[in-house]
């Protein structure tokens, strides 16, 4: 079984200093290839620097939307050049976040649409960060309708009707521990509801450890496992044949078959 950690943030300073520990016990649990995603202005090299140094390591890029309000011109254009090179897989995370509006409504969207340019004239798909704002995520990215390789939602927890219009696009879907959670029937019927050809898992570490350690601080990729189990039962699949099918998916949208 080697399942892909879709989303994860391994430059993040609560699993950078033990990265090579963070690997091993990555592999050992199954989860054998990474997406690691990186937010920061000024530190999108470091994560490109660090899939250098493993085998299965790929990067995404992008500028968080709480970041928004402090990403320039050149920033941009860094994204842009970053993101050519070959371990780059994906743009983002971009998005809107209206739950906390660290950055102004506006202008979140105003480095939203430019992420999706990059995307766009790059032939990447898109990892989408949406929270309180999820009508306005897929309004701009309506906007950018038949112009985009690919989008998947990451760390989703939405509703049976926001699952539906995420589908009915044609977008993926990316589940954290968060659907292992007690009150998380939602987001289980969620998984329940999306295809396994549109259907990823992903940590979003050193974020959201899942049920049975989910008061662990740093969550990290061998936890997925767990995250894996539950969506498979879900599903009413054994672990490995879930795991098959959700690796062959996300193998296919990143572009690593």
């Amino acid at each position: 079984m080697k399942l892909i950690d879709t989303h994860c943030h391994l430059t993040f300073d609560d699993l950078k200093d033990d990265i090579d520990g963070v690997v091993a016990r990555s592999i050992e649990a199954g989860v054998c290839s990474w997406v690691t995603v990186g937010t920061e202005p000024g530190r999108l090299e470091g994560v490109i620097a660090l899939t250098d140094r493993f085998e299965n390591m790929y990067a995404a890029l992008g500028y968080h939307p709480h970041d928004a309000k402090s990403v320039s011109d050149d920033d941009l254009l860094d994204l842009r050049k970053l993101c050519a090179n070959d371990k780059v897989v994906a743009v983002g995370e971009t998005g809107l976040d209206f739950f906390y509006d660290y950055s102004p409504r506006q202008v979140q969207k105003d480095i939203f649409r430019a992420h999706l340019k990059i995307a766009e004239d790059l032939k990447l798909p898109v990892i989408i960060h949406t929270r309180n704002a999820f009508d306005e995520t897929m309004d701009v990215l309506d906007e950018y309708k038949g112009r985009l390789k690919d989008v998947v939602i990451h760390c989703f927890s939405g509703t049976e009707e926001q699952t539906r219009l995420v589908l009915d696009r044609g977008y993926h879907v990316s589940f954290t521990g968060i659907v292992t959670f007690k009150k998380a029937k939602e987001t289980r019927q969620a998984a329940k509801m999306v295809p396994l050809d549109r259907l990823m898992v992903e940590t979003d570490c050193p974020f959201i450890s899942p049920v049975p350690v989910r008061n662990q601080r740093p969550c990290e990729p061998a936890l997925m496992i767990h995250t894996a189990r539950k969506i498979a039962e879900v599903k009413e699949m054994s672990l490995e044949d879930f795991a098959e099918k959700v690796t062959e998916t996300s193998k296919k949208f990143f572009g690593l078959l």
